[in-house]
């Protein structure tokens, strides 16, 4: 049989297989809360222009009031043959209230009413991943406080390079944080335009205050162009990009939480809470919550690439196609949120081994550029002559399967003859990291302040 809310010109229903590929009530009633509060703003609006009675706007309004307390006690039955949450609505609605219900699709389209929904959808998620993204900064920036006299091997090629501090290197995530959380929040700011009232394509010939709906849904203006308004999923599109680059950050995170939790490192420990056991071998303890945050990132960077795809050839203005955009954007950022959550949990629940870094960030001859910065000091040398001579000393070291401060001073001396005993005050991992004064770098105090200045900044 043909849909009753809007198959007046079909005698017959759809093939099977067309109402299996076509339904999307299986996913879009996700967007229940945002189509009751668009539509509730709709009919206030189409009340107040005069374009209803007082009375059937009043009873929309409170009959949708209903409907969306069924949806949450979840007694309310979804049916596919509605095809999506605002047949499903409506219809409802006009069980509870009679014809008035038919008068709410006034001056609008399913095509303005989903780009609203998903707006509101992707605002109101927006808010809550700045939550989490907010929690998980904090999270690092107590741990970085906390490990700011901690000294860890710097990496470059993830090969030993200077030492640092495991604070300076919690709060390099803490920067990248800071920055989705502003890509989300130009995002925002940009997806804040309400379609409602844009209709199918083209406007409506109705004399309805777009303004009063934007204002009601707490968008900053209208769209300006209709056809626009119900063709534009670049919010998504940005959306998802933002929140593929967060999850790429904690892709490189939780791979540094692997690394780091193994035998050969051992510089952090993570309990039962956040590690798993093998099956065959009991002395396992594996690191799977940094692993699927791992693994899941590809989640997110796919929904990103799929709905690229779908709107790459798409003309003006909507095409069914855009049903697409819905369930890789509900999937990646219900993962991202996992992600979050599972990141911040590991970040408070792990445990530095503050002497297995040091022992690590020593070695590799990661003082070298200490010594090399000292000639050019102390000598006056030329940084390209001090770096040839320290290269010329740390092989000298490497000979004798010796660290740069256990040579003697003599053996220094065979290599440059006015090196004198001052240099071995730079040659200790301590004094590295302590030396790295200058803005942004690793010093423990710079840490210090660095931290302590984010959580001053997130405090509420």
């Amino acid at each position: 049989m043909s849909n009753r809310m809007w198959g007046g010109r079909y005698e017959s229903g759809p093939a099977e297989i067309m109402a299996e590929i076509n339904a999307s009530i299986d996913f879009d009633k996700r967007l229940a809360e945002q189509d009751i509060r668009g539509s509730v703003a709709h009919a206030a609006m189409l009340g107040a222009a005069g374009i209803l009675p007082e009375a059937d706007a009043e009873a929309i309004q409170a009959g949708l009031q209903t409907v969306r307390d069924e949806i949450r006690a979840g007694s309310f039955a979804f049916s596919r043959e509605l095809e999506d949450i605002h047949m499903n609505v409506e219809s409802r609605l006009r069980d509870l209230i009679g014809p008035a219900a038919g008068r709410l699709h006034t001056a609008r389209s399913r095509n303005d009413q989903v780009a609203t929904d998903m707006k509101l959808w992707v605002r109101d998620t927006i808010d809550a991943v700045d939550g989490q993204i907010a929690d998980l900064m904090g999270a690092l920036a107590e741990a970085a406080l906390a490990g700011a006299g901690i000294v860890m091997p710097g990496f470059t090629h993830l090969q030993s390079a200077q030492p640092v501090t495991f604070g300076h290197h919690l709060l390099a995530y803490v920067e990248m944080l800071a920055r989705d959380r502003g890509r989300f929040s130009d995002a925002r700011a940009r997806l804040n335009e309400c379609p409602l009232g844009a209709a199918a394509l083209a406007g409506t010939s109705f004399p309805i205050d777009r303004h009063r709906t934007a204002s009601e849904l707490g968008f900053d203006r209208p769209t300006a162009n209709s056809l626009d308004s119900v063709a534009d999923r670049d919010f998504v599109l940005e959306v998802l990009a933002a929140a593929s680059i967060c999850a790429i950050h904690l892709s490189r995170f939780a791979e540094e939480i692997v690394l780091w939790t193994t035998p050969q490192f051992g510089f952090v420990r993570l309990s039962d809470a956040y590690t798993t056991g093998s099956s065959i071998m009991p002395q396992k303890r594996n690191p799977d919550a940094a692993e699927l945050v791992r693994g899941k990132s590809g989640r997110v960077v796919g929904a990103l690439q799929g709905l690229l795809m779908v709107l790459k050839g798409l003309p003006l203005a909507y095409g069914k196609d855009m049903q697409e955009d819905k369930e890789g954007a509900f999937d990646a950022l219900h993962t991202l949120s996992l992600s979050l959550a599972a990141t911040a949990g590991m970040v408070r629940d792990m445990v530095p081994d503050a002497d297995a870094m040091r022992r690590a960030a020593g070695a590799g001859y990661a003082t070298a550029t200490d010594l090399a910065d000292w000639l050019v000091r102390a000598l006056g040398l030329p940084f390209r002559d001090a770096h040839h001579v320290t290269g010329r000393i740390v092989g000298l070291a490497s000979d004798r399967g010796a660290g740069l401060e256990e040579l003697s001073l003599d053996e220094m001396q065979r290599v440059e003859p006015r090196i004198t005993e001052a240099v071995f005050e730079v040659l200790g991992v301590d004094a590295s990291v302590r030396s790295r004064t200058s803005y942004g770098g690793t010093a423990p105090d710079n840490v210090r302040a660095q931290a302590r200045g984010w959580l001053e900044r997130m405090r509420p």
